[in-house]
């Protein structure tokens, strides 16, 4: 740990896993977003395996889902969002994909919420825009969070970005982190890592970090 003007500064992922002061973020991870996404199976397996690592250290858990507006309250950015994803110039011919209690809304079965974990709908793609995230965890005394989801390039780095200047450490467990676009992906871990604000790691390290040596 590095230390200056009375501060302790952590820099390597070492020195963040502790469970009363980091969170794990599972965004985004709902049925009609894993299902578009090419390695949707190993993303959920990989988010499993950390969900179940916090779950058994008693670290705290929140979820993201990505909420669409019906048609009557879709404004501009909510159209233009989903033409992009829908690949039309039309907005008549845009539909909801995320509207509440459709199928593809639901968290997928294989990281359902338990009644202790905490699930926040937004519109926007920071987990920390339109949320309470930023409270809760400033009012837990959380300082750095995991994340773990989908997708990379499109809310994940945002997310971090939007982490960062409220003063959270974001710590990206890159295995267990889905892109739409694999290269797109690659290239925004590529730029996280020479930002250097992210603290870039993987689901086997961050494991190791909490589960004992078997004796």
């Amino acid at each position: 740990m590095k230390s200056a003007q009375g501060l302790l500064i952590p820099t390597r992922i070492e020195e963040l896993c502790d469970p009363s002061r980091m969170a794990l973020l599972v965004y985004d991870m709902q049925a009609g977003i894993t299902s578009q996404v090419q390695d949707g199976g190993r993303i959920t397996e990989r988010a499993g395996r950390a969900l179940g690592v916090a779950r058994a250290v008693g670290m705290r858990v929140a979820f993201t889902r990505h909420l669409s507006m019906p048609k009557s309250w879709m404004g501009v950015t909510q159209y233009r969002t989903a033409m992009a994803w829908q690949r039309t110039d039309d907005p008549d011919s845009v539909s909801p994909w995320f509207l509440r209690e459709t199928p593809g809304f639901s968290i997928v079965p294989e990281l359902a919420p338990t009644p202790e974990e905490t699930v926040f709908d937004k519109l926007a793609m920071s987990a920390f825009e339109g949320t309470p995230l930023s409270y809760a965890l400033r009012d837990c005394g959380i300082t750095a969070v995991a994340i773990v989801g989908i997708a990379l390039e499109i809310g994940i780095e945002p997310t971090c970005r939007h982490a960062t200047d409220l003063g959270f450490i974001p710590v990206v467990l890159a295995d267990a982190c889905g892109a739409g676009h694999p290269e797109a992906g690659e290239r925004t871990l590529e730029a996280m890592r020479f930002i250097g604000e992210a603290v870039i790691s993987d689901v086997d390290s961050f494991a190791r970090l909490f589960e004992r040596p078997k004796v």
